[in-house]
């Protein structure tokens, strides 16, 4: 079969070529892709950078495949064969005391597709079956482009209890992940400020903050009313900080991502003084995978698809990974 695999370090290191087709085991489903997404830490695993340092090369990269099951490993029911599906990344343990209550995001045994086991940047892929959701009338690519990021900030939302009556800020607004908090901020009826490094489409009920740094930043946000809750979805940690100082009394603060610059400094006394809160998310339960597809297929919630390329030119596609247009950057498999 064809793959997208990782042989090296670097993007030199990747390349598109024939591999072995996976078989199912127990429990698994080996899917046919359709696409699959660009991700940040798949150029973490390319550099072998902050998580991405635990792939064992060579690895087949692409953590959120959606496709169509075409064989069953083992106990898997029957009715299953032919299902078109989307891929949770995150592979909880499913048997801790935190996946026994549902809790999947925080199990401390999880592993992820394209990091620690082959994924899907290839016309086939072999994933647990209960990561297999079904996307029913969804395309495989809005599936796609969905069931990584949508589902992490919603646990994010979820974590932070926020409601119509907060004032929001979200702080890397320009990206995926920053687009599905505006989002779903709008969508719970908040008060949203969304803040980026330049200037977003405008959006009725959306103040925009644009700040080319996590000074200049602090410096506009420090002229306005305190926040109730601030999510970070840049991974600097200096807008962070920046997002936790500008928290009102119990304001609450989650970032969702630390894969750009992980050093964090607070104001220790600001943080205790005030009883602010910060937490960090990383991934998603089952139920809010669930849910943010139910919102997509609902039309409440759009994920912005930017660009498609073939598998072929996928080191293409991650070159201009950041210099591509707004949205998801979606691999045509087939």
């Amino acid at each position: 079969m064809r793959a997208a695999q990782l042989q090296a370090s670097g993007l030199e290191g990747l390349r598109v070529g024939d591999i072995a087709r996976p078989v199912p085991g127990s429990g698994e489903v080996l899917i046919a892709v359709e696409a699959v997404s660009l991700n940040q830490l798949d150029l973490n695993v390319i550099a072998g950078l902050g998580p991405g340092r635990a792939a064992r090369l060579p690895r087949v990269l692409g953590l959120d495949p959606a496709g169509i099951i075409v064989e069953l490993g083992e106990g898997v029911d029957a009715r299953r064969l032919g299902q078109a599906v989307v891929v949770k990344p995150n592979i909880p343990c499913g048997d801790c005391a935190r996946c026994a209550m549902g809790h999947e995001a925080d199990c401390p045994a999880q592993s992820v597709l394209g990091v620690h086991r082959d994924g899907g940047a290839a016309e086939f892929v072999v994933v647990p079956s209960r990561n297999a959701f079904d996307r029913h009338d969804l395309d495989a690519a809005t599936a796609s482009a969905t069931v990584h990021s949508l589902p992490i900030v919603i646990n994010a939302f979820d974590a932070a209890a926020v409601t119509a009556a907060d004032r929001v800020l979200v702080t890397g607004a320009g990206g995926t992940l920053g687009h599905a908090a505006v989002a779903y901020a709008r969508h719970l009826g908040a008060s949203v400020v969304a803040a980026s490094r330049a200037e977003l489409p405008r959006l009725d009920g959306v103040e925009q903050i644009v700040a080319p740094d996590a000074a200049r930043l602090a410096g506009r946000l420090a002229d306005l009313d305190a926040f109730d809750v601030a999510i970070d979805v840049s991974g600097h940690g200096g807008t962070i900080a920046a997002g936790v100082a500008a928290l009102g009394w119990g304001g609450r603060a989650v970032f969702c991502s630390a894969s750009v610059d992980a050093r964090l400094e607070l104001d220790a006394r600001d943080l205790y003084l005030k009883r602010k809160q910060l937490r960090g998310v990383a991934s998603a339960d089952y139920e809010h995978v669930r849910r943010a597809l139910r919102h997509v297929q609902n039309g409440t919630i759009a994920p912005i698809i930017g660009s498609r390329h073939p598998l072929d030119d996928i080191v293409g596609a991650y070159r201009g990974f950041g210099a591509s247009p707004r949205g998801k950057v979606v691999i045509d498999v087939v």
